[in-house]
């Protein structure tokens, strides 16, 4: 088979899975992040590699725009991988393990969302990080791929993808990210 129609076709089967599944997980974590933000709260985002470039993006859509004819006030969203000082910071004095756990204590408040987003679910920063969100009282939300790894038992809503393929997992979630920026934006601008 042509790689590029392998690409598109697994792309599409696992999406179609999601289908099948139904999205309940999103509108859960959709409906949690609304009333975060409508009660004065922030979301934060956090994941490694791709996962990171994902919370970035996400975040960029709150903080800027999703749509480009729809000018609304800005939403509050952090990724937890923007500062290069503090990851090397962290990494070099504690571990990079602690990175997104120590941003999130420092500066997540009862109330507010985190969004952890990994492929394997089995990242330790990221254990680490909704174990935190837990204790400080941040929802803690997940997209995860797979089985959902350790990160499933740690988070209070997982939106997980059916599969285990990095590739395919990533583009389900920049998709499901994309559609939950949508809904959170629907719900709090009056559109």
């Amino acid at each position: 088979m042509n790689i590029f129609l392998e690409s598109f076709s697994n792309s599409i089967t696992v999406k179609n899975k999601c289908i099948e599944t139904g999205f309940e997980s999103l509108e859960s974590i959709g409906a949690s992040i609304v009333s975060s933000l409508s009660n004065g709260g922030t979301l934060f985002l956090c994941g490694n590699g791709g996962s990171a470039a994902d919370a970035q993006h996400l975040s960029a859509e709150l903080l800027v725009r999703l749509r480009p004819h729809i000018n609304r006030r800005s939403l509050p969203a952090i990724s937890l991988a923007l500062d290069t000082s503090t990851i090397t910071a962290c990494a070099n004095d504690y571990s990079f393990e602690d990175l997104f756990s120590r941003n999130l204590e420092a500066l997540g408040r009862a109330g507010d969302c985190l969004l952890a987003i990994s492929t394997s679910g089995n990242s330790e920063n990221i254990i680490r990080v909704l174990k935190t969100a837990k204790k400080i009282g941040v929802g803690a939300y997940s997209f995860l791929g797979g089985n959902g790894g350790e990160c499933l038992k740690e988070s209070e809503i997982s939106f997980l993808v059916p599969s285990s393929i990095t590739s395919l997992v990533q583009e389900v979630h920049i998709t499901a990210g994309h559609a939950l920026m949508e809904f959170v934006e629907n719900e709090l601008c009056d559109l």
